[in-house]
């Protein structure tokens, strides 16, 4: 079986990522029915925290990723085993540490931050304390998982990561089926967990011979790791303060119920990420062997495409759910709802669209090894986001939140593909050729004519109908006029699934 291309393993994380999401949405109402509400609230908890101490990773996977890539691409293969098991090592004490973290919170977090029933007190405490065994198999599977994305294996990754991430939500079923409480149902997740962690470690051993050997830790390979991952995990604390303080300014500002009408249309539109989190997962090793190959041309030149088809293929959904926003949250939540939240979904859309296009040059960035660059941008537009999220909230209420939002995405993307642009220098003639501005053009059109029929006509069965008609003609020109024969014959062979 030959390896999978870079559209080919996009896809792949697409269905690695989708297929959980899907399984998610099916289980959590029996999920629900079965443990009841507050054990099921513990459930979501415990899933949350085990996530939040995943950040005693300190960018150990991502780096894992870059440098074996690197040496992929490079060919100096022989490193291969001292980054992988220096990098398996460092994850194996610092999943310890974080494991030994939260079992000593588990008593603060049960008794007195969690707001925990007194009945699920003592199930709930043994079930964090089951969590800390989790932490070190995730962080130590993250090194594992990272080899065999810096290899491109995602047809691998995927084969353990989509089952796995399911049992997230089918073994809770089964245990709840079972009659077990918070307890058998967290062990199930442990053990899988440590499963997971088995079989990335028996693929990494199959695809990669060479670490066959006895595990050694080097201080080299050590500091080149950390230097590397400190920077992303300055990002990854960054970032999500950056991304959630909207709704806790809404809380303050205005009410927990205005944060509601905000965060439903939020989690509408964001669940779009789902495709430039796919692309972009098979991007960063391509691009991290291509910079230690002295390629910068090459990996401007994907990056453009990967741009390009970024935005035909998610530029007219996102215009299809802002022109249609207040449709959907009428069939979803109800008309109230709807008439309070459909301007935040229209603006929200805009800034995600913009947002998905920047994951490229973020991740275009870090393979070049300049991850201090996306921190330091992150932790510039920080004071400057909450003070602008003040201000608009205070002003316009959670349209305002969704604005400031949108403005913040868009700021960023534009650092970003300035930073990249001057890492890997990208010219016009480039851009011509990838037929970049052809898109975005035509997306525009789309989204202007589709906007002017929401407004004129009724909603209805017609309306839905023009739209429809002009969506189809807006593919059919994208497939004519803005994608080359390459990116077609590349489409035909995703069709054929690998297929010449």
């Amino acid at each position: 079986m030959r390896r999978p291309t870079l559209a080919g393993s996009a896809l792949l994380n697409l269905v690695g990522e989708g297929l959980p999401l899907v399984v998610g949405l099916i289980c959590i109402p029996s999920l629900i029915a079965a443990l009841g509400t507050a054990r099921f609230g513990v459930l979501a908890l415990a899933w949350i925290v085990l996530t939040y101490f995943g950040a005693f990773d300190m960018g150990i996977g991502r780096a894992t990723t870059k440098f074996v890539a690197e040496a992929l691409g490079s060919g100096t293969a022989g490193d291969i085993p001292s980054i992988t098991w220096t990098a398996v090592l460092a994850q194996s004490g610092l999943g310890v540490i974080g494991g030994f973290a939260l079992a000593i919170a588990t008593p603060l977090m049960v008794g007195h931050l969690l707001h925990i029933p007194p009945a699920l007190a003592t199930e709930t405490r043994t079930a964090f304390y089951e969590l800390a065994f989790a932490v070190p198999l995730v962080l130590i599977s993250g090194s594992f998982r990272g080899v065999l994305e810096a290899a491109q294996r995602f047809d691998l990754v995927n084969l353990v990561k989509a089952p796995f991430a399911s049992a997230n939500f089918l073994l809770p079923l089964l245990a709840a089926a079972l009659g077990w409480g918070l307890p058998g149902v967290v062990g199930l997740l442990v053990v899988a967990r440590a499963v997971a962690l088995l079989s990335f470690m028996v693929l990494c051993l199959r695809v990669f011979p060479s670490l066959r050997r006895a595990p050694q830790f080097a201080r080299k390979e050590a500091r080149t790791l950390f230097g590397f991952g400190g920077w992303i995990t300055v990002s990854s604390i960054v970032a999500p303060v950056i991304v959630y303080v909207d709704r806790f300014m809404i809380g303050t500002l205005l009410s927990v119920a205005a944060v509601t009408y905000y965060v439903a249309p939020y989690e509408m539109i964001t669940r779009l990420w789902i495709i430039p989190t796919s692309l972009v997962s098979a991007l960063f090793p391509a691009f991290s062997a291509m910079t230690r190959g002295a390629r910068p041309e090459q990996a401007g030149s994907i990056a453009l495409r990967s741009v390009k088809f970024l935005i035909v293929i998610l530029g007219p959904i996102v215009v299809l759910l802002a022109v249609l926003a207040g449709d959907i949250l009428r069939v979803w939540l109800g008309a109230p709802f709807a008439q309070r939240a459909t301007n935040v979904a229209r603006v929200l859309a805009c800034g995600v669209l913009v947002n998905a296009l920047a994951q490229v040059p973020y991740s275009q960035i870090q393979a070049a090894g300049r991850p201090d660059l996306t921190a330091k941008l992150h932790l510039a537009e920080l004071p400057v986001h909450i003070v602008l999220v003040w201000a608009l909230v205070r002003q316009f209420g959670i349209t305002g939140a969704a604005v400031a939002s949108a403005a913040r995405m868009a700021v960023d993307a534009s650092l970003l593909f300035v930073v990249a642009a001057r890492l890997s220098p990208v010219s016009s003639r480039l851009l011509a050729l990838h037929r970049v501005p052809r898109a975005t053009l035509l997306v525009l059109a789309f989204a202007l004519v589709a906007s002017v029929l929401g407004g004129v006509l009724a909603p209805g069965t017609l309306r839905l109908s023009a739209i429809a008609a002009v969506f189809v003609a807006e593919v059919v020109v994208a497939w004519g006029y803005v994608l080359d024969e390459q990116d077609r014959s590349r489409v035909a062979e995703l069709v054929g699934f690998g297929r010449p």
